[in-house]
Order: C-alpha cells, then sequence, then structure tokens
C-alpha cells in the first residue's frame, strides 16, 4: 500500500506540475493576442489620422483646383499634374510607415515568431494582416508524454563468469524511446534494495537495446542491485522498481602476519624482496635456521609492518618464503587467479592447513598441495604433495587458475586463459584449508572476486561424472616418487644470491 501510495503522490505531482505548466502557456499566448490587438489598434489609429491628413489636404486642393479650373484651365492642368506627383510621393511614405510598425509589433512577439505580412490595396481602403502561417505553428505542436517506468525482466537477468547480464521490457509500447540509462551499485544487503546504501550508483547511458551486459566485474560484494530508466528526445521517465541480483564470491587477501620477511606484501600482490630480513639479528636467525624456536624481529628497511595481534601464527621463515590466504576455506565451490611475474623464477600456488610450520615448504609436506614452477638452473612444471611430484607435460599457463570444492575433496588447477586442465588432487580434507603461495625472485599477482567460469564447471561435471581425474597425486600413493625439488637445493645457493 505504500508503495501504491507513493506511485499515486508522485502521479499527482506530475499532473500538477503539468497543469501549471498549461496555465502559465495559456496566460502567455493571452498576454500576446492582448499585445496584437493593441498593436493592431494602434496602427489603424495611426492610419486613419494619416489619411484624414490626405483628405484634408485633398479638399484644400480640390477647392483650390476647382477655382483655378474656372480661371484657368489649361494652366491648372499642369498645377494639377505636380499635386498628383506630390499624392504618389505622400502614398509611398505611407507604406513605408506601415512597414516599419509590423517591424515593431513582430519585435514584441519573437517567443511565437509572428511574421505578419500587411497587405495594403491601391487605393488603401483597407489593411490586411495574415496569420494563417502562426495558427498552422500552433496547432502543430505537440507534446511528447514522459516515457513510463521500464520493467525489469528478473528471470532474464543472468550473472555468469563475473558478467552480468539485465533485460527489460516496456509495460506499454512507445516508439519514442529514444534510449536506456542503466544504474547499478554494490552491496551486501540481502533484500530489497535500500533507498541509501554505502555504494553510490554507476551510470551506464545511451542504451539502444532493452537489454545490457555489465563484463570484467569483480564480485567482492554479496549482491548487486538494478535499475533503469527510459528516455525519449523530451524527458527521462521514472526508474523502474530495483532488483538485486546475488554475485557471491570467494574473497580474500594475504594474511601478511604469516609472510616471511622476504616477502612484500600488498593489497592483491606479493613480491620477495632480499632485503627485507636484514633487520633481523644474525644470532637469532641461525637459531631459527637450525629449528629452534623463537619467532624473529619484524624490524625491516623497505616495508613497515604492524605487530602480529595476539593469537596469530608464527611467520615463515628460513627457506619457506611462503604466505597464506587470510580466508579460510570450510566447504563450498570457490575459484581463484594467480599471475606471475615474467622474470620470477620460482613460485608455488595450492593450498594447506592453517597449522603448516614455519619452516614447512609447500609441496613438501602431507598438509600441502600445489604446483610449483620452477625456472631457475632447470625448468621444471610439477604438481606436489608430501613430497612427491608428478611432471606435467603442458606448457606453463601466463595465469593459473585455482578452483576448490571442498566438499567433494578436489583441487584442481586450470591454465586460466583457455581452461585447459592441468592438474586435480583428490582429497579428504579433515580441517579447513586456507589458499597458500610461495615466491622466490620474482612476485604473484592474486585475483579474487571470481565466479566459477562456466567452462570449469562444465569440466567439473563431466570429471565427477566420469568418475574423477586420473592425473591426480594420492596422498596413499608410496608408488610416486620424489623428485629433486628446488627447496633441496636452495639454502647452499641462498646465501651466495642475496646480498
Amino acid at each position: 500500500m505504500d508503495s501504491q501510495k507513493d506511485a499515486l503522490q508522485r502521479i499527482i505531482a506530475t499532473l500538477a506540475n503539468k497543469n501549471e505548466e498549461l496555465q502559465n502557456f495559456i496566460e502567455t499566448l493571452n498576454h500576446t493576442l492582448g499585445r496584437v490587438q493593441v498593436n493592431s489598434t494602434q496602427v489603424v489609429s495611426d492610419l486613419e489620422e494619416e489619411f484624414d491628413t490626405v483628405y484634408s489636404i485633398l479638399d484644400e486642393m480640390k477647392e483650390s483646383m476647382i477655382n483655378t479650373i474656372k480661371q484657368e484651365t489649361v494652366r491648372k492642368s499642369h498645377e494639377l499634374q505636380n499635386q498628383l506627383t506630390q499624392s504618389t510621393n505622400a502614398l509611398e511614405s505611407a507604406e513605408e510607415l506601415l512597414e516599419f510598425a509590423n517591424n515593431a509589433l513582430v519585435t514584441m512577439a519573437p517567443a511565437f515568431r509572428l511574421t505578419m505580412k500587411p497587405k495594403a490595396t491601391d487605393n488603401m481602403t483597407h489593411l490586411m494582416v495574415d496569420f494563417s502561417q502562426e495558427r498552422q505553428l500552433l496547432q502543430g505542436l505537440k507534446f511528447l508524454p514522459v516515457p513510463r517506468a521500464p520493467e525489469i525482466v528478473l528471470g532474464d537477468c543472468l550473472v555468469i563468469d563475473n558478467e552480468v547480464t539485465v533485460t527489460w521490457r516496456i509495460p506499454v509500447e512507445d516508439s519514442k524511446i529514444d534510449h536506456y540509462i542503466l544504474e547499478y551499485r554494490k552491496t551486501n544487503h540481502e533484500g530489497l534494495p535500500r533507498v541509501k546504501d554505502e555504494q553510490c550508483w554507476e551510470v551506464v547511458d545511451n542504451i539502444k537495446t532493452s537489454e545490457y551486459t555489465l563484463q570484467g566485474l569483480r564480485f567482492d560484494t554479496k549482491f548487486m542491485n538494478f535499475r533503469v530508466r527510459a528516455c525519449n528526445k523530451a524527458a527521462a521517465g521514472d526508474y523502474s522498481d530495483p532488483v538485486t541480483l546475488e554475485t557471491r564470491a570467494f574473497n580474500f587477501g594475504f594474511d601478511s602476519t604469516s609472510s616471511h620477511l622476504n616477502l612484500k606484501v600488498e593489497d592483491r600482490s606479493v613480491e620477495w624482496d632480499p632485503q627485507g630480513g636484514k633487520g633481523v639479528d644474525s644470532k637469532v636467525k641461525g637459531k631459527e635456521n637450525k629449528g629452534r624456536s623463537g619467532t624473529p624481529s619484524p624490524k625491516r628497511t623497505s616495508v613497515t609492518r604492524s605487530p602480529a595481534p595476539r593469537g596469530a601464527r608464527d611467520r615463515f621463515t628460513g627457506e619457506s618464503y611462503t604466505v597464506l590466504g587470510d580466508t579460510s576455506i570450510e566447504s563450498g565451490q570457490h575459484y581463484w587467479e594467480v599471475k606471475p611475474q615474467k622474470d620470477c623464477k620460482s613460485y608455488s600456488v595450492g593450498l594447506a592447513y592453517r597449522n603448516l610450520g614455519k619452516f614447512d615448504q609447500l609441496g613438501k609436506t602431507n598438509t600441502t598441495w600445489c604446483i610449483h614452477v620452477n625456472n631457475w638452473l632447470q625448468n621444471s612444471f610439477a604438481a606436489k604433495h608430501n613430497n612427491k611430484a608428478k611432471n606435467l607435460d603442458v606448457p606453463v599457463p601466463d595465469s593459473i587458475g585455482i578452483y576448490c570444492d571442498f566438499d567433494r575433496g578436489q583441487l584442481s588447477f586450470y591454465n586460466a586463459e583457455n581452461k585447459q586442465l592441468l592438474h586435480t588432487f583428490k582429497v579428504r580434507f579433515t580441517q579447513p584449508v586456507v589458499p597458500a603461495f610461495m615466491v622466490w625472485c620474482g612476485g604473484l599477482t592474486l585475483s579474487t572476486g571470481l565466479q566459477i567460469p562456466s567452462a570449469v564447471r562444465s569440466f567439473q561435471k563431466t570429471e565427477n561424472g566420469l568418475g574423477g581425474s586420473n592425473s591426480s597425486i594420492s596422498q596413499q600413493d608410496p608408488s610416486v616418487a620424489c623428485d629433486i625439488c628446488f627447496y633441496d637445493k636452495l639454502p647452499s645457493v641462498d646465501s651466495s644470491l642475496m646480498p
């Protein structure tokens, strides 16, 4: 009832405004018509005065001519001819006066573009003013109605692959609509859209069809609100009733409290920094490398980090150049992507339990699963878990997509560009997991807020229907031999390479 009442109030207000505009327009017409009548009356009065003057002159001339004709017929005929010439000149002056009056009248009524064309007969018996053109212009005026509010067809709206397609329709066919304006905003509020929200409306203008697709979105909120309005050449109509579409996706960042001191962590990137650990006392650092307990001093020269909150895990140290994600996965399906720098020498991406030891390296324990890329000394591309590795006979992609189905115990890696499956782990997770990253001599860029791509969903449905991937490393499979990975050779080389 409140919405109907508000709608009726808006309609009444619109009708009142239109009524006031029509009243003002009628008053303007009446005022202009009155001015035209007054000016016309003045012109007629001036003409009559001029005509009286001409008649008086003619009367005098008539008496003079009669006397002259009676006295000197031949001589007075010549004088009559001269007087006739003077009358012609007077008539030309009268026509000039009429033209001046016409110009003055047109100047007084520019709003209606009056183009009066007075015409006088040769004997000046009457004056004609033509208003036919102005009458046609006034009769031809047409007012465009305000377009009605569109209706968003919720069933036809689509949210897929971080794209949102919004479809709407006009309740009544309106051929005068020129374009549409779509507005959207992100929100975490579920339910009917709020009138005021923390986010501002984003505008997409000049849409020519009744459908529009927003591409390349990052779903960093749970929902998005949408509304649309129609526009013609004269005005924009009311907004449609806003709708809310769900845009849930996995959002997380790097847990800077867990990162190795040689890693510089920013909002969506992590980079290896050889100067990061220079502020640590060498004796403490030596003890840590021997495996004794103790937390290094977080004092650094390149990045100032806030102290770790109480209860936070220890930083990774030693040769475990690792940082974890700040959000745990306890259920559901999730997807994110990682892009390495072009000159990155070594990196790993995957999952780990949060209780991973601060000296542990990804893929070297039974609580971590990852893909490892090594571009140093000997190039390698392998899937690793529990100190076992499986070489992958595919080119290393420029960007890697990670898919986790916690409930099914599945971790898959994809080429983020063409969605080619790289490797799949089959795991029975016994506790929540977190995204895990290792990087040495390079950096990684993280992309979150991504929906699971439709190609990945289709592949997972097919794979689950066929009983899973054949390329996974089983946690209980002792037949997979352990390769000599980069971590085993790093300590002897690291001390000579890093300043």
